[in-house]
């Protein structure tokens, strides 16, 4: 049976956090659709630079015509995706040796799990993954996240744990529309692991 966790259909597992519409839901600048693929196309490319170039570098991509982004936005826009990278749980994850757009496949309790992880991070002691989700509210605390992206978590989670043997697996959520970042817990994960589930059928 196979298992694409990222695009999960399982309407059994519960609903996901509505996409922001670019009419209905629009900050000062009007750009808020836009604002989280921004994000988002920044948090890709920006880690190949040395840090700081990275504001520069960002500044001069979003001031670009085509964006239309009002005065003042491009700053705010590299100021918060600064502060992802940043982050001191994630600084791995945009750091040398990290990936961008990591395809992942495995077996997994008799599953065959296929996705693409949005940044991975293969240290001596651990295994650090990030997905980031665009245009969705996050939740108001990690205990509320939508188990749909906490099966998808676990799944790439048990793909990665029987590649990498020994070593734990942290995972991360990005929510780029509010540039906010939630450190995914085993406790949160362990209930949704595919082994897990198939011992409990």
């Amino acid at each position: 049976m196979p298992l694409a966790p990222s695009r999960p259909d399982d309407v059994g597992l519960g609903t996901v956090p509505p996409s922001a519409s670019p009419l209905a839901e629009r900050d000062a600048t009007g750009r808020r659709f836009l604002r989280g693929k921004l994000i988002h196309s920044l948090l890709q490319h920006l880690p190949s630079l040395p840090v700081a170039a990275r504001r520069a570098a960002a500044l001069a991509w979003l001031n670009r015509p085509g964006h239309g982004l009002p005065p003042g936005a491009a700053s705010a826009i590299a100021d918060e995706t600064l502060a992802i990278l940043s982050h001191p749980a994630l600084t791995p994850l945009f750091g040398p040796g990290s990936r961008a757009e990591v395809p992942l496949t495995g077996e997994v309790g008799g599953l065959v799990v296929g996705g693409l992880v949005d940044r991975l991070a293969v240290l001596d002691d651990r295994v650090l993954i990030a997905d980031f989700k665009t245009n969705r509210e996050p939740p108001a605390d990690v205990a509320a996240t939508p188990v749909l992206y906490l099966r998808q978590l676990a799944a790439y989670r048990a793909v990665l744990r029987a590649i990498f043997p020994g070593r734990p697996v942290q995972c991360a959520l990005v929510w780029t529309q509010a540039a906010r970042v939630s450190i995914v817990g085993d406790e949160f994960l362990d209930p949704h692991d595919p082994n897990h589930a198939r011992h409990a059928a």
